[in-house]
């Protein structure tokens, strides 16, 4: 139903390590892709048993299945001990693997196998709007992107299982946390705090830990996947400029759910932070899908002077406004930012019907600058 633009870009004939959160399509994508894999599915408790007390049964069946080009282990960090086995494989009879998992914290933490180097590491994100025939924005911004709950007719019920499952349990079980209340205090803290600078001490106070405390949670949510930090702009600044990061959770509907907000219309408060949430995760999305990889900040100074995001070398910035009506005080970020830094594109990211340019900067419509941007008509 959607064909993703994760194509694991310069892959070819290398393992790899395919990462990301439960039910962004994983398991999907490489069927399509590698349909003619020899699959290993560690979620099937009978092999999981087999391969936990006996990992060397994995070499024994891809030897004896020689006409298998490629293999693919699904939820590796089930067993991280197998990575020993896929790379002796790998070394010794040349086989590609593709490793997929919804968390690489148990491996990277463990001291397991990293292969040396020799898997590359691509992720896989929740949906984005080029993936989606006839993408309903509200639709994206009431339910997240994850494929199950974009497409349901209510996602309430999905989004409130995938909370109870997957993030309070079963990643609280993978990070060993004793205080689960703690920590289901912790992420409805930090939905708060989803595009907002984060203070470490403040969420504490709420939640009732320490600081460092909330530091390592954090931490657990970017090892999961489950959120990451957008760094301050710090380039040789001529103002004082804030440093303190900015964190967005990998989906807008997991915030939407745990905020309990309402549903979100044009014209509200919760439709500009969930527009700007996706604006985002558009962005972050095809900066690792087109390869290209650049940097995203936020550029904020200690007057308040604020730009949603800086891409690459002070290359691109960009605002985002759910306006239908953008005015002068809508482009003074922007203004001020570009005082200050040469850069190739100002972008104000809206919701007018049509383009404009005011004083060197691009008014988008929202579809017109996610058009531009997967063209690669932006950083290039």
């Amino acid at each position: 139903m959607f064909t993703r633009k994760q194509i694991l870009i310069d892959a070819e004939n290398h393992s790899l390590f395919l990462w990301g959160a439960r039910q962004t399509g994983k398991s999907t994508l490489l069927k399509a892709l590698f349909p003619n894999a020899l699959w290993f599915d560690l979620l099937q408790s009978d092999l999981y048993e087999r391969l936990s007390k006996n990992p060397s049964i994995l070499r024994e069946t891809i030897l004896a299945k020689t006409e298998s080009e490629t293999v693919i282990i699904d939820e590796i960090q089930r067993i991280p001990e197998l990575l020993n086995e896929v790379h002796w494989l790998m070394t010794n009879e040349s086989k590609k693997f593709v490793l997929s998992g919804s968390s690489a914290r148990k491996i990277l933490r463990g001291g397991y196998n990293l292969l040396g180097g020799r898997a590359l590491r691509y992720e896989l994100y929740p949906l984005v709007s080029s993936e989606i025939p006839d993408f309903d924005l509200v639709r994206a911004l009431n339910n997240g992107l994850l494929p199950r709950h974009y497409l349901a007719t209510n996602a309430k019920k999905l989004l409130s299982a995938y909370i109870g499952n997957y993030l309070k349990d079963e990643i609280a079980a993978e990070a060993k946390i004793r205080n689960i209340q703690s920590f289901s205090k912790f992420l409805e803290a930090a939905a708060f705090s989803n595009g907002e600078m984060v203070t470490y001490a403040n969420i504490a106070t709420d939640c009732g830990v320490s600081a460092p405390t909330v530091k390592e949670y954090f931490q657990i949510l970017e090892d999961t996947l489950i959120g990451r930090f957008v760094q301050a702009y710090q380039k040789k600044p001529k103002r004082r400029v804030i440093t303190a990061p900015k964190f967005y959770f990998f989906d807008v509907g997991i915030v939407n759910h745990l905020l309990k907000r309402g549903k979100i219309e044009l014209g509200t408060e919760i439709f500009g932070n969930a527009f700007e949430h996706f604006i985002y995760h558009e962005i972050y999305s095809h900066s690792q899908y087109s390869g290209l990889e650049y940097p995203i900040y936020y550029w904020r100074t200690a007057s308040q002077i604020e730009v949603d995001f800086i891409l690459g070398d002070n290359e691109v910035a960009v605002e985002v406004k759910s306006t239908t009506n953008v005015s002068s005080r809508h482009l003074s970020g922007l203004k001020q930012f570009a005082e200050e830094y040469k850069t190739k594109h100002l972008i104000l990211v809206c919701n007018e019907p049509m383009p404009r340019l005011i004083d060197n900067i691009l008014v988008l419509p929202w579809k017109d600058f996610l058009q531009k941007l997967w063209a690669n008509e932006l950083m290039n």
